[in-house]
């Protein structure tokens, strides 16, 4: 089946198989599916969008899209290594992959690099807007989805001052972002009067988005095989895939054999297995997250701010505030931790108290995002008819959409 207002493509293959059901996998299947390409859905889950893209924070951050690597972060290792960042941490082991990791991430903290990889991941995320607003201006979705803004706030004066020159650095590259003073930044956004420590400053980018990335996955689901024909696997393990003249096919763990003309690897951290196997071993690292969803304080929440020193974000979604933070870069395994959650409560109580009941937060989630050294995703043909589209990191949910347009013009492009 032909969805609503698709054709066919260039030499697009005429079938693909997607493996992964998150915000990535499901965008990545849409962009084939409305080109006229049969699509099918896998995921392990029993559903979709059941890993990081369950409840992460919630924000479309098209424009906040600093690279992690830089020459701040050097500055800060010896403290990271100490434990001493309360936002972000470093879980060293004994892994030839990590460590190939590692030196590529210092080798993309020069401030040349810093500068030309936000600028990548910018240019990814004004392509990711385009993409959600095409999106929606053919399909009704129900996910909470509205322009919000968003508010980068800064405690210590000397990191606003460098985050006003990276505005004018990103400003002339697209972005929308104004610079506020403490006074500013409080009467537009009033939980911030509510702060008992000193701001420095904010960052204002008044077109930034949010939506809840679990329903997106969920209507996706819906509108793909009810509008594009898209089959769906959910509950279905990946086993192995073996190419072969003009196919590829996947083997499962149930010992099913699923045949199409491509197939995209959408599997999050697990993707990768897939990039070891193609002699990329260490290209991507775990980063744990953790997320709670609260009730509204006794001040309304209307933009999502981020408290930059903390790494915290507040995304006010349908009624709630979901808190997000704790990045632990090398954390693997997603059993949540009680202290952890208890230790982000406190972190967001202290940034902004009027902002949720803390008290009676709820729907504690605990995920891992793939980084990639550079911060940019792993977008490419790994062999003939297979390509992989992994290594979002923390801005999976802001660069799916972009980023699954990439694919599909890359298989347009490369794959008969």
């Amino acid at each position: 089946m032909v969805g609503q207002g698709s054709s066919r493509q260039g030499s697009l293959p005429r079938s693909a198989i997607v493996i992964g059901a998150g915000v990535v996998g499901v965008a990545t299947a849409w962009s084939l599916a409305r080109r006229g390409v049969a699509v099918t859905l896998i995921d392990k889950s029993s559903g979709p969008g059941e890993g990081a893209s369950f409840a992460n924070g919630g924000q479309l951050s098209y424009v906040y899209t600093d690279a992690l690597a830089s020459p701040a972060i050097l500055r800060k290792l010896p403290g990271l290594l100490l434990a001493r960042d309360p936002g972000l941490s470093l879980n060293l082991r004994f892994d030839p992959g990590m460590a190939l990791w590692l030196l590529s991430f210092l080798r993309n903290a020069t401030a040349d690099r810093f500068q030309a990889n936000t600028a990548a991941g910018l240019a990814l995320g004004l392509e990711s807007r385009l993409a959600l607003h095409d999106l929606l201006a053919r399909h009704q979705l129900d996910f909470g989805h509205r322009v919000a803004g968003k508010l980068l706030v800064y405690a210590d004066k000397a990191a606003f001052a460098a985050a006003c020159r990276l505005a004018e650095f990103k400003q002339r590259h697209g972005a929308v972002q104004e610079v506020l003073d403490p006074a500013q930044a409080a009467a537009l956004e009033p939980v911030l009067a509510s702060r008992t420590e000193p701001m420095a400053g904010a960052i204002y980018a008044p077109e930034e988005e949010l939506g809840d990335p679990h329903r997106f996955c969920r209507g996706m689901v819906d509108l793909l095989g009810s509008a594009y024909g898209v089959t769906t696997r959910f509950e279905t393990r990946v086993r192995d895939w073996t190419e072969e003249s003009g196919s590829v096919a996947v083997l499962t763990d149930a010992g099913e054999r699923l045949a199409a003309h491509a197939l995209v690897i959408c599997a999050g951290f697990e993707s990768g297995q897939v990039l070891n196997r193609a002699g990329l071993a260490g290209a991507l690292l775990p980063m744990k997250g953790y997320s709670f969803t609260a009730p509204p304080g006794s001040i309304a929440l209307s933009h999502s701010i981020t408290d930059v020193a903390r790494k915290i974000v507040f995304c006010p979604l349908d009624g709630m505030i979901r808190v997000a933070g704790l990045a632990e870069l090398g954390g693997r395994g997603i059993q949540i931790e009680p202290q952890r959650i208890d230790y982000l409560k406190r972190l967001a109580a202290q940034s902004l108290a009027g902002a949720a009941d803390y008290d009676a937060a709820g729907r504690h989630w605990a995920g891992i995002r793939p980084m990639t050294a550079n911060s940019q995703p792993i977008i490419r043909r790994m062999t003939p008819r297979v390509a992989i589209n992994a290594g979002h990191g923390m801005l999976g949910w802001t660069y799916a959409m972009g980023a699954a347009e990439r694919v599909a013009r890359l298989l347009g492009s490369e794959c008969a």
